[in-house]
């Protein structure tokens, strides 16, 4: 743990001090630093010397009064002898340490822990401590806590669940086609649906700064408002001209959804950028609307193809890997970090948020509002999948396929 130099200079003196002087004469010197330091002094004292934020508090009171000439500085008071007080947790109870270890740590095979389904909190363990038959309170749990090297944990996002054996090689795959379609001046781009968003006056995670005592108002709870709804943003993200285009539905993430989100962007962005582009290479998550699982996906993106007149290749990211995805960090995450703190009020808010979101490496973002309604669990027919022209690839061709535009003449 990181000290501080006024820390380091208080324990040096309490180590001069703790052998050469009784209790109330360390209580006393405890009482007058914390006093000196200020706003959290207390805590810092206790942090150094280990005494009870409770004595310190005291010797504070017994300062108040020696000012005050109420006691004398050299009291008369007996002081207890060397060892006198109360004796330690763990010389009354010496298998309190064990009984704490259980219930943080349960052993293999016990089905049914104490603390298995709740917040193992000091109150809690404590309360749990005090059933078995140790008289113990929540401050004394958190002592013997950080005396067996224990501290408050949080999750942390680390595993990406079983590992596919074909992962690096089709992370391989999908670079190693990307830079082919680059060198040929073909686009390539990344799609994905970021998070749902609430429109209305809620709380946005994050802060920016602004006039000091003014935060803007907004409502305690984040029901969803039944009259503005939600927001489905879905984006495109050209890897060649770090330039992303995001739709903004306003009812389901479909199939449909999501490849008129692509036409949107070629007709807004890319066909300018790619003037004489003859097929284009698209990379996507493994599920979702745009999943390689989805067989309206494929319908849809057929229809795409003859409506833009060029083939569309699809590499799929193996099942967790979507983090992966260039999309996920060149784009959504500097969205988010755009529009952190300020309520979504309404769907231009939404867009211009969007719009407004730069970069120092130039990213160029461009947004609207996809009105049409898209009707969840539209099923397939077999007629549908016949006419689909798709060419799945020899390496894992469930990842890696090729939908042809229909020739001319045949549509």
């Amino acid at each position: 743990m990181f000290i501080t130099n006024q820390e380091a200079i208080l324990k040096e003196k309490y180590s001069c001090l703790r052998n050469v002087s009784d209790e109330r004469a360390r209580r006393l010197w405890a009482a007058s630093e914390a006093n000196a330091i200020g706003f959290g002094g207390i805590s810092t004292v206790a942090r150094v010397t280990g005494l009870a934020r409770s004595t310190i508090h005291r010797g504070l009171s017994e300062l108040e009064l020696i000012k005050a000439a109420e006691v004398p500085l050299l009291s008369s008071r007996k002081i207890r002898r060397s060892g006198g007080g109360r004796k330690q947790i763990t010389t009354i109870y010496p298998e309190i340490t064990t009984a704490l270890e259980s219930l943080l740590e349960p052993t293999r095979g016990d089905l049914m822990p104490p603390l298995r389904w709740t917040c193992k909190s000091t109150r809690r363990l404590s309360e749990e401590l005090t059933r078995l038959g140790f008289s113990i309170g929540a401050r004394k749990v958190a002592d013997l806590l950080k005396a067996l090297d224990y501290s408050l944990q949080a999750n942390r996002k680390t595993q990406e669940g079983v590992n596919h054996p074909d992962r690096n090689a089709q992370f391989k795959n999908i670079y190693a086609t990307i830079k082919e379609y680059h060198r040929a001046h073909q686009p390539v781009i990344s799609v994905d649906t970021k998070e749902k968003e609430i429109l209305g006056d809620f709380s946005n995670k994050s802060r920016e700064y602004g006039k000091k005592g003014s935060p803007v108002e907004t409502r305690t709870h984040n029901f969803p408002d039944k009259l503005l709804g939600k927001v489905v943003p879905y984006g495109v993200y050209d890897l060649e001209s770090n330039e992303g285009w995001v739709s903004v539905g306003i009812n389901h993430d479909t199939a449909r959804f999501a490849t008129n989100s692509i036409l949107r962007w070629w007709e807004e962005m890319g066909q300018h950028r790619f003037p004489r582009a003859t097929r284009l290479y698209v990379t996507a998550d493994a599920g979702g609307s745009n999943g390689w699982r989805t067989l309206l996906w494929k319908v849809a993106l057929y229809d795409l193809a003859n409506t833009i007149d060029m083939n569309i290749t699809v590499s799929h990211f193996p099942p967790g890997t979507s983090k992966w995805n260039k999309i996920e960090h060149r784009l959504f995450s500097f969205i988010s970090h755009n529009w952190r703190s300020k309520p979504l009020y309404d769907l231009q808010t939404v867009v211009n948020l969007i719009c407004g979101t730069t970069t120092k490496t130039g990213l160029i973002v461009k947004s609207a509002v996809d009105h049409a309604f898209y009707e969840k669990g539209t099923m397939v027919s077999d007629g549908e999948l016949k006419r689909i022209n798709i060419r799945h690839h020899d390496f894992h061709g469930e990842w890696n396929y090729t939908i042809s535009k229909c020739k001319r003449g045949l549509m």
